[in-house]
């Protein structure tokens, strides 16, 4: 069993489906832990939904002991009522995850498919298939709902986000720098 220097859960919130995906970073390689989906169209009642999902994102974060969390924004919809309940969702898994302390980052759905594709406005399925390809992992692993990879990519595009170096940009101007550095002026 590899050691993980980081582990990060990504998180697609859904009212019907929620997906998720357990990605562990060793050295600067990403690596696939765990990928599934919670089904939550069994539950009549919105608020047994929330609570599912609040359980199993609890249970995920115990099992797994993510160092981080990303989790994928809401995107602006016509519905306003999906994107209440869709807001409630991912609100109930963030709250799972503070209830931890584990650090949250949330990230736009073009974003996310522009840091995996290149491309904002890929589908789910090209999602899907260039995360096979970057992570090496077998077709038939993939073999689950699109939910499940869209919330490896969260994962992912959050390792290559926090990975970048800080910015080296240095000072703005010559004022700029005098102004911060009066110990190096001669």
């Amino acid at each position: 069993m590899t050691t993980h220097d980081k582990i990060i859960i990504g998180i697609d919130p859904g009212t019907n489906v929620m997906g998720y995906g357990i990605l562990g970073i060793h050295g600067k390689k990403p690596e696939l832990i765990a990928l599934g989906v919670v089904k939550l169209n069994k539950f009549d009642s919105h608020y047994l939904r929330l609570l599912r999902i609040h359980e199993r994102v609890l249970g995920l974060v115990e099992q797994f002991l993510p160092d981080e969390m990303a989790i994928e924004a809401p995107f602006f919809g016509k519905n306003v009522q999906s994107m209440l309940k869709l807001g409630r969702a991912q609100g109930v898994a963030m709250a799972a995850a503070l209830s931890r302390d584990i650090p949250i980052t949330e990230y736009e759905p073009r974003k996310i498919k522009m840091a995996i594709t290149g491309n904002g406005a890929a589908s789910k399925e090209q999602v899907r298939e260039m995360l096979r390809r970057i992570l090496d992992i077998a077709p038939e692993k993939l073999d689950i709902e699109l939910d499940a990879t869209d919330a490896l990519a969260a994962a992912l595009c959050h390792h290559y986000e926090s990975s970048r170096p800080v910015s080296l940009a240095g000072p703005k101007s010559w004022k700029d720098f005098i102004a911060k550095n009066p110990d190096r002026v001669k």
